[in-house]
Formats: C-alpha cells, sequence, structure tokens
C-alpha cells in the first residue's frame, strides 16, 4: 500500500514552507502528501485583493502546491485569525487522520506569534490521540500516526529546540522550489522574504548535518528517548 505524510498548518503555505522539502522528498519517494490547513490565511490580503478575494486564491494554491507532489490539498472551511479551538474541530481533524492513515503528523510548535498556530497545535495532539483509540467511536476505524513531529518555523520560535533532522533530497528541494512559487506571500510579501529564508534554512540545516539540505523538528519531551538495541552492531556517529 502506498504510504501517507499528513502536514497541517494553521493557515495555507504553512506546512508548504516549513516542511515542503521533505514533503517534496517523500513525494518522490512515492508517499502520497495531504496537507490541511485550519484556515485560508487570507487576511494577509494582498492591498489590491479582497479578502474573499484572496481567500479563493489560497485555496488554489494549495491544490497547486500539492498537484506538483502528485498530493491532495484540504483547506478547512475555517477563517483566518478565529480558528475554534474546541472538540468538534478536534474530532474534524481526527476523523481526517483516520481517513487518509498517514505514517506521522507534521505539525506547529506550540509557541507562536500566532493564535492559530497555536490552536492548530493543541488540536493536532489531541486529535491524533482521539483517532487512534477505538473507544473513540467514528464513522471510521482507528489509525494510528506517528509524531506530532513540529516544524521549525520562524513564527514559532520561543523555545524551539531541533531534535529530529530530516534530509531533504536535492531533487525533493528542486520540486519544492518550483512548487512554492505557487504561493504569492512565499514569493511576494514585502514584510518578510519566506521563500529566501526556508531555502536557506533547509542549507543550513543540510550542512548542520553533513548533508546538501535538511529540515529540522522538535518532538514532545517525553519520546526523545535513543534506543541502542542489544542484537545490532551499534555504530557510533
Amino acid at each position: 500500500m502506498q504510504k501517507t505524510i499528513m502536514a497541517i498548518g494553521g493557515h495555507v503555505g504553512d506546512a508548504e514552507l516549513t516542511c515542503g522539502g521533505m514533503l517534496a522528498t517523500l513525494a518522490l519517494q512515492g508517499y502520497k502528501v495531504v496537507t490541511v490547513a485550519m484556515t485560508g490565511g487570507e487576511k494577509g490580503n494582498p492591498p489590491e485583493m479582497s479578502v474573499a478575494a484572496y481567500r479563493r486564491q489560497k485555496e488554489k494554491e494549495a491544490k497547486d502546491f500539492t498537484d506538483l507532489l502528485g498530493g491532495e490539498a484540504i483547506v478547512l472551511p475555517y477563517l483566518d485569525g478565529e480558528l475554534p479551538d474546541n472538540k468538534t474541530i478536534r474530532y474534524e481533524v481526527c476523523d481526517l487522520i483516520r481517513k487518509f492513515k498517514p505514517e506521522a503528523l507534521l505539525t506547529h510548535w506550540k509557541n507562536s506569534m500566532h493564535k492559530d498556530h497555536e490552536a492548530t497545535h493543541r488540536i493536532v495532539k489531541d486529535a491524533q490521540f482521539f483517532a487512534a483509540l477505538p473507544a473513540f467511536e467514528r464513522d471510521l476505524s482507528p489509525h494510528f500516526a506517528k509524531g506530532p513531529y513540529y516544524a521549525q518555523n520562524w513564527e514559532d520560535s520561543v523555545d524551539f529546540k531541533p531534535y529530529v533532522y530530516m534530509e531533504v533530497s536535492k531533487e525533493g528541494f528542486e520540486l519544492w522550489q518550483k512548487a512554492i512559487q505557487t504561493s504569492w506571500f512565499a514569493m511576494n510579501s514585502k514584510s518578510f522574504h519566506y521563500a529566501e529564508y526556508y531555502a536557506g534554512i533547509m542549507r543550513t540545516n543540510g550542512l548542520l548535518v553533513r548533508k546538501e539540505y535538511a529540515e529540522a523538528f522538535d518532538i514532545e519531551e517525553n519520546q526523545k528517548r535513543v534506543i541502542l538495541p542489544a542484537d545490532q552492531e551499534f555504530v557510533w556517529r
């Protein structure tokens, strides 16, 4: 069966920027890539475009990005800056996890300058829990997705400590560079050079782990264990 990876962001563009290189790399390895945007991120609209028109554009951008990766984009109907933090939306994400059965979840770190990012972090953690347990009876059968892995993001940087470095292949980086051009704000924002920054951080992370490119993630403290199996030869690194 084809494996799936799911990246969940507060807005269209969050997952595409913070873990897009890894998503592109996995897509080239045969994974199905699913991005979920909790809101459209439409209130960062260009001056000449209405919020409603930019929402439509952002939804198209999400689809265009995953189309290039052979994946699928989902944009939930919630408004930018007004993401609810309740049980209903947790079950909604739970149902998406059960539907697509991803190997792992990628999402926001817990501390952010954006309330939607922080809410997304909490929602995803609880949705992962709901999705895994049979006792939470839903239409679809339970599924446990690993993680969550919390993506490195300059907007979510407080107390973030890179722990897992995931290699981005040269081909994956090139595919990401092509795909991220579908995002207007990533390429044209005057407040922050998003595409340039995330390309640079991929290269910097790669140098740190002696690869061409890499993306960094944190995980929960109680998951930070290194296990050395007794029945396998250990290679010191």
